[in-house]
Order: structure tokens, then C-alpha cells, then sequence
């Protein structure tokens, strides 16, 4: 495309979809699981037929997200990432899945999905071929929208291999008014920041924001602690630029929670799963729930954690503080509340303790007293003044986290754990 073709055309979309993504979705940060992270691009399915990308493996995620309590703890997405097409478009150029590996089609198992309450989410890739060399988007976009459309899909991946930036200009506006257009609510996913210059001048948030319900802002996450850190140092060094970005209906996006999988913890599965809470960031899963442990599904079914994630007032939070290993993060929530979390990455062999007070957040016109709960000890809840010194016990590689409400009132935090002891109960 030339680029005299692609100024033209961009120059149009900016002025006609100024409120074009206003269609109602992500209103908080969608959550749900991603296959990308555990079983990449397997394709092999006479060899690992459990573990290859097709649509027994998503009809049987989707099973124990019902079954194990994922969707009754707020995972409703089911999503497929690269690899799941044909390698080639059909005679009339229309994408299509992998027939060995999909043999009832997308719509079956959108059909599917939708019967339990779930939601089907797709890839796809602006340009000649997806990240994985699979048929790429550029010049199908209006036909590839009403495709998913049609078959009952209810959010788009969207990536850009193989498209250049300015390509990128064009691609990734003109799918969100294609999706839009087709009068069907799907949730859009850019990965343009991610592949772009993740933050400004390169990347407009504004734009962002305009065109697409969420956008990947950084580097791929792998199954290694050593990423967790890297993403949340990276969001915090550019929290003044990312935080006014964020808000209901627009996302930053982190990308995947790795916990259960290989290389995490759980205190560091703990600490990623807080965090992601702490940013206001989408919760997709990214490991195999058929086999995860027992340890992994309390925390990220951790129902106080979603809460604070799933916050209506869907503000980002910010790092106020550092110290040695320590970081200090406060998120504002609905209500004036504040959620506010310690994290360590000591590799030391006991716990450790951080000193901080509510002055000290940064809070904006602050109350004279807060009650405080610790999330993961009911029977620490306590009322402080804001100089007074708040003592937090940190996990080597772990994270605390409270509630502060303003005033001596009681946080109401014992909904969850009462119903689910209930439900044990009778069972």
C-alpha cells in the first residue's frame, strides 16, 4: 500500500470514529483464559492431542472453567490466539479454522460456549500473515469482521506481524469501525503499543482509547519471574503516561497471568496475580486448568483480589514508593476506598517488614482516619490516623495487600468466604 494511500485513509478515519469504540464493553477489565502463554502454536495433534490448538481443547477449558469455579469467580472469556486457522483462505477468500483440528467449525464452538455462560474470544493479525505465518487480515478486514461476527465471536485479538506502522495506522482503526459496524458487541484487543514504541510519541493514548477496548502495551510475558518484575517496573516507570490512559471501556493490558503454570511460586504467583489487580489490568489465565494445583486456584479465584480488580471506578494504580526490595503501590477505588499493596523481591529466607503511613500514599484530599483490613487475615482490621505507622509482614518474592476505608466503619469484606463456607456446608 502506498503511502500517500495509507495518509489519505488515515486522515479520513481520524475524523470519523472520534467516538466510534463507545460501544458499551470492558466497562470493567475483562477476565477469562488464553491459550497462548501454555500451548503457543501446537498444531500437532496426532502426537499431543490433550495439548494441541483445536477445538477440543477450548470445549474442554470451557468445561472446567464451569466446573472448577472459574466462571462463577468472573472468568467468562475463552480465548484463541494464533494458529487456529487454515493456512490458507478458501476460494473465496474467506478465513476459516483448521478443519483436522476444528471439525465442527467456530460457530459450534461459539454455540458452545455461549451455552455455559461463556464467551468466545479469536485472533487475528493485521497484515499479510499473522505472527505464526498464518493468513493475515490486511484487505479482508470488513469480510473477516462480519465472519466473526456471524460465527458468535465476542472478542478480537488483534495483532500486527508483518504490517508496518504505518500500516499499523490504518489496520488497527479501520477493524475497530469494521467490528463496530457489524452491530455485533465484540470486545477489541490491540497489540499496536506493544509492537509500536509502547508509549508516547509514538503511541497516541488518546487514538488507543477511541479504537480499542484494550491494548497490550509491552513485551510478550514468558513463565519466568524475572518477566513479572520486568512488566511491573516497566508500567511503573511509565505510570504517569499509562494511569490517565486507563479507565472503563480502555484498558492497559499487561498481558497474561502465568500462575500454575511451571515457573512461578505461588507467594510469586501471589505477587503477579495482586499486582495485575493493582493495575487494573485484564485477568486472562494462561495455564491448564485441567491440571493446575489445588494452591494456584484459591489464589486466582481469590475473590478480594477481584474485587479490587473489577473496581467500577476502574482507576490504575501507582507506585508511590521504593525501598530497598519493597515497592509501595496505592490504587483509588470506588467510595474513596484504597487498595494498597507491598510487594518484595527479596531472595532472602524469612519474612521481612515494611513501615508506611497513610500520608504517605499520596492520597488525594485524604481522610483524618482509615479503617485498614489485610486481605489475607480477616482478624487484622484496624483504624489509623494518617501519620500513624502501618507495619506490613512481606513473603521473600511475596506481596501484602489492604482495603482502607475512610472513617471507623466496617469494610464489608466477608460476603465471599461466608457464601462459599455455606455452599461447603451442604455439599
Amino acid at each position: 500500500m502506498a503511502l500517500s494511500h495509507i495518509i489519505i485513509i488515515t486522515s479520513m478515519l481520524l475524523c470519523a470514529h472520534v467516538s466510534a469504540l463507545e460501544n458499551g464493553l470492558a466497562r470493567t477489565p475483562p477476565m477469562g483464559w488464553l491459550a497462548w502463554e501454555r500451548f503457543r502454536c501446537n498444531t500437532n495433534c496426532a502426537a499431543y492431542p490433550d495439548n494441541c490448538v483445536g477445538e477440543k481443547l477450548f470445549m474442554e477449558m470451557a468445561d472446567v472453567m464451569v466446573s472448577g469455579g472459574w466462571k462463577d469467580a468472573g472468568y467468562k472469556q475463552v480465548n484463541m490466539d494464533d494458529c487456529w486457522m487454515a493456512k490458507q483462505r478458501n476460494s473465496q477468500g474467506e478465513i476459516y479454522a483448521d478443519p483436522g483440528r476444528f471439525p465442527s467449525g467456530i460457530k459450534v464452538l461459539a454455540d458452545y460456549l455461549h451455552a455455559k455462560d461463556l464467551k468466545l474470544g479469536i485472533y487475528a493479525d493485521f497484515g499479510n500473515y499473522t505472527c505464526s505465518g498464518y493468513p493475515g487480515t490486511m484487505g479482508h478486514e470488513k469480510d473477516d469482521a462480519q465472519t466473526f461476527a456471524a460465527w458468535g465471536v465476542d472478542m478480537l485479538k488483534f495483532d500486527g506481524c508483518s504490517s508496518t506502522s504505518d500500516e499499523k495506522k490504518v489496520g488497527y482503526p479501520l477493524m475497530s469501525k469494521e467490528l463496530n459496524e457489524t452491530g455485533r458487541p465484540i470486545i477489541f484487543s490491540c497489540s499496536w503499543p506493544a509492537e509500536d514504541g509502547h508509549v508516547p510519541p509514538k503511541i497516541n493514548f488518546t487514538l488507543m482509547a477511541e479504537i480499542c477496548n484494550l491494548w497490550r502495551n509491552y513485551d510478550d510475558i514468558g513463565d519466568n519471574f524475572e518477566d513479572v518484575i520486568k512488566i511491573i517496573n516497566w508500567f511503573a516507570d511509565n505510570q504517569d503516561v499509562l494511569i490517565p490512559a486507563a479507565g472503563p471501556g480502555h484498558w492497559n493490558d499487561p498481558d497474561m497471568l502465568i500462575g500454575g503454570n511451571f515457573a512461578l511460586s505461588p507467594d510469586q504467583a501471589k505477587l503477579q496475580f495482586g499486582m495485575w489487580a493493582m493495575l487494573a489490568a485484564p485477568l486472562f489465565l494462561s495455564a491448564d486448568l485441567r491440571a493446575i494445583a489445588p494452591e494456584y486456584v484459591k489464589i486466582l479465584q481469590n475473590r478480594q483480589i477481584i474485587q479490587i480488580n473489577q473496581d467500577p471506578l476502574g482507576m490504575q494504580g501507582r507506585r508511590v514508593k521504593t525501598s530497598g526490595p519493597f515497592q509501595l503501590w496505592v490504587r483509588p477505588m470506588w467510595g474513596a476506598e484504597q487498595a494498597i499493596a507491598v510487594f518484595s523481591t527479596s531472595t532472602g529466607g524469612d519474612v521481612e517488614h515494611f513501615s508506611f503511613t497513610m500520608a504517605g500514599l499520596g492520597i488525594d484530599k485524604p481522610a483524618s482516619k482509615y479503617e485498614i483490613y489485610n486481605i489475607d487475615n480477616e482478624f487484622e482490621t484496624k483504624v489509623v490516623g494518617l501519620n500513624d505507622m502501618i507495619t506490613v509482614a512481606v513473603n521473600p518474592q511475596g506481596i501484602t495487600i489492604y482495603r482502607a476505608k475512610p472513617g471507623t466503619t466496617k469494610i464489608p469484606h466477608f460476603e465471599y468466604e461466608v457464601k462459599e463456607e455455606l455452599t461447603f456446608d451442604i455439599l
